[in-house]
């Protein structure tokens, strides 16, 4: 029997790019789990991202048949962020500053390999 894991790794969106005292909404910031280095992040330049979170009101989803209040907000990793492992992303539309501290699934594909 095969098992079916998941395509995607976890990630933390910790805030967004920041200057001393102003901040640019357009980039966010991730780490992702298990990344520690900036030589480790050149594998994820390049992935897609996603923040998944649940809405109030029911909408139609591309694929399902019945209306849900599931919604997401993609997004592509740019670059490395420092040296300790974090990583710069741009998303179609800017991050809610509530989903800071939250997960964001990093997609395995496209792949550079």
């Amino acid at each position: 029997m095969t098992q079916s894991g998941r395509l995607w790794c976890k990630a933390v969106f910790t805030g967004y790019k920041r200057g001393l005292r102003s901040q640019r909404e357009h980039t966010a910031l991730l780490k992702i789990d298990g990344v520690a280095k900036r030589k480790e992040t050149g594998f994820y330049l390049g992935k897609r991202c996603v923040y998944v979170y649940k809405a109030r009101n029911r909408t139609k989803t591309p694929g399902k048949e019945r209306p849900n209040k599931i919604r997401v907000i993609w997004g592509k990793i740019t670059r490395p962020h420092g040296c300790s492992g974090a990583v710069r992303a741009k998303f179609r539309k800017n991050l809610p500053s509530k989903a800071m501290g939250h997960r964001i699934r990093v997609m395995m594909y496209p792949s550079n390999i």
